[in-house]
C-alpha cells in the first residue's frame, strides 16, 4: 500500500465506489443466504452448504477488506493488536475460498462417479466437520504469521500504531517462506483436485450406463470451480501485477493500485458465488422471488 495519500477529491471518489460495490454486493449476495435458512430444503443437502458457506465466507472477506480499506484513508494508524486480528481474519478467508472449492467439487465427484456411497459419505454432518476443518487449516498459517512477529520483535509491538497493512506488519523474509509454502501448497492441491474430479466426472458422462444429464452438469460446474479459482488466484498475483505497472507508469500509481484492488479483492466476491448460484435453478427461484418483492418495496419496478 503506497504510503502517499490521495488528494480529498480522488480519496473521495475511490472510497465512495468501493464502499457502494460493498453494500451492493453484501446486498445480492445477502438474498442468496437469507434465502438458505429461510428454506430447509437446503439443510439437508451438502452441495448447498457447501455453497453458502462459501458465500458468508466471502461476505466476511467483503467487509473485512472494504473496512481495512477504508482505515487506511481515514485512520492510516492503527493498533498493532487489532490490526493482528483483522488480518487474521482476512488472511483466513482468503484461503478459506480454495478449499471450499475442492470440497464442492469432490462432493460432485461422489455424487456422479459413487451415487451409492454419497449419502453415507457426503452427510450433512460431515459437511459442517469438513468446514470446520478448512477454518482450521487456515487458521493455524494464519495464527504463524503471529508467532513469527513475536520471534522476531518484542510484545510491547502489539502496544504501537501501524499502517494495518499485511505487508507493514508481517513484512519479514520467515512470513515471505511462509506465505509462499502455504499458499502454493493449497493452491496446488486444489488445482489437482479440480483436475482429477473432472477427469473422473468427465468419463462418466461418456459413459453409457451414467446419468448424462447430472454427469454434464458436473462436469460443467466443475469448470467453473476452476474460474472460481482463478479469481482466488488474483489476489496472489496483485503485487506482482502492480510491480511491473507501477514500473512502466509510475505516474498513475494510484489509479493502478485501485483498480487492481478492485479487482482481486472486490469483484471476485460478487462473480464467485453468482457463477454457481444462479445456475442452480433450486436456488435461483427462490433468490429471483425476493429479489422482485424487494424491489417492489422500494418501488422499482423490475424488468
Amino acid at each position: 500500500m503506497n504510503s502517499t495519500r490521495d488528494p480529498f477529491e480522488d480519496a473521495l471518489v475511490k472510497h465512495g465506489i468501493v464502499v457502494g460495490l460493498g453494500v451492493f454486493i453484501t446486498y445480492i449476495n445477502g438474498i442468496f443466504v437469507f434465502a438458505f435458512f429461510k428454506h430447509s430444503v437446503f439443510y439437508t443437502d451438502p452441495r448447498y452448504i457447501l455453497y453458502i458457506h462459501l458465500v458468508i465466507n466471502d461476505l466476511i472477506m467483503l467487509f473485512l477488506t472494504v473496512s481495512l480499506y477504508v482505515l487506511s484513508y481515514a485512520s492510516p494508524l492503527v493498533n498493532a493488536a487489532l490490526c493482528s486480528v483483522l488480518l487474521l481474519f482476512a488472511s483466513m478467508t482468503s484461503e478459506n475460498s480454495p478449499l471450499n472449492l475442492a470440497g464442492m467439487a469432490i462432493e460432485r465427484y461422489i455424487a456422479i462417479c459413487k451415487p451409492l456411497h454419497h449419502p453415507q459419505l457426503c452427510s450433512v454432518n460431515r459437511t459442517y466437520i469438513l468446514i470446520g476443518l478448512i477454518w482450521l487449516l487456515n487458521f493455524i498459517p494464519a495464527l504463524t504469521d503471529i508467532f513469527i512477529l513475536l520471534v522476531n520483535e518484542p510484545i510491547s509491538v502489539f502496544s504501537t500504531s501501524i499502517t494495518c497493512y499485511s505487508k507493514r506488519l508481517y513484512g519479514s523474509d520467515q512470513h515471505l517462506i511462509r506465505a509462499i509454502f502455504v499458499e502454493s501448497l493449497y493452491l496446488l492441491c486444489v488445482f489437482l483436485t479440480l483436475v482429477f474430479t473432472y477427469i473422473k466426472v468427465l468419463q462418466a458422462a461418456k459413459a453409457a450406463t451414467s446419468d448424462q444429464v447430472s454427469a454434464t452438469k458436473a462436469r460443467n460446474t466443475i469448470l467453473l470451480h476452476g474460474l472460481q479459482l482463478l479469481l482466488c488466484m488474483l489476489a496472489y498475483v496483485t503485487p506482482f501485477v502492480n510491480y511491473f505497472l507501477l514500473a512502466l507508469f509510475p505516474k498513475y500509481w494510484g489509479m493502478i493500485l485501485f483498480s487492481t484492488y478492485l479487482l482481486s479483492n472486490i469483484l471476485p466476491r460478487l462473480l464467485s458465488p453468482l457463477i454457481y448460484g444462479v445456475r442452480d435453478q433450486k436456488m435461483f427461484k427462490y433468490v429471483k422471488s425476493y429479489l422482485t418483492c424487494s424491489l417492489y418495496f422500494l418501488n422499482i419496478k423490475p424488468n
